[in-house]
């Protein structure tokens, strides 16, 4: 066998993705809601005006549904990436990972309202992400995910990969 004499390549951190979507019982309970709504709102109406309320609320709540739950996180190309928010990791000083508890006391009372927050209240966990970048007066990131120590893992691989 012939072996190469070029190094070895280094393992890439893996990447992290997740979507913050609802949970599955969210999509029944507001379609439910939207057509007992419409359904109010229909009696006693006639012709067009007793299926408008459903041409508008059904897909008005299917809409308002998706876009709660479209926030996509993740940790790719040297980035944390949460929505259209970019944090490169070269800034992260530490990742920590929280449970509801230690979520519920960083964005208590004695939040710091310079942090950079995306919670969505459906979801228990979160990463508390710590930044050293002097130029920016954003203390730190909250931010709400359904495997924080995978995050906040995979947030200090990247850093450590840079």
């Amino acid at each position: 066998m012939r072996q190469s004499s070029s190094p070895a390549p280094t393992a890439a951190p893996a990447p992290y993705a997740e979507r913050l979507g609802l949970p599955w019982w969210a999509w029944p309970a507001g379609l439910a809601v939207a057509g007992l709504l419409a359904a109010e709102l229909w009696l006693g109406a006639a012709g067009l005006r007793a299926w408008l309320p459903f041409l508008l609320l059904i897909p008005g709540t299917v809409a308002a549904l998706w876009w709660l739950g479209r926030i996509p996180v993740a940790v790719r190309d040297g980035e944390l990436r949460v929505d259209d928010a970019h944090l490169p990791v070269r800034y992260v000083a530490d990742a920590v990972p929280l449970d509801a508890a230690g979520r519920r006391e960083v964005l208590g009372v004695g939040a710091d309202p310079l942090a950079f927050v995306v919670q969505r209240p459906w979801i228990g966990g979160a990463v508390q992400v710590v930044l050293d970048d002097p130029a920016d007066p954003t203390p730190f990131w909250v931010v709400s995910t359904r495997r924080p120590t995978e995050l906040a893992a995979a947030l200090l691989a990247a850093r450590d990969a840079a």
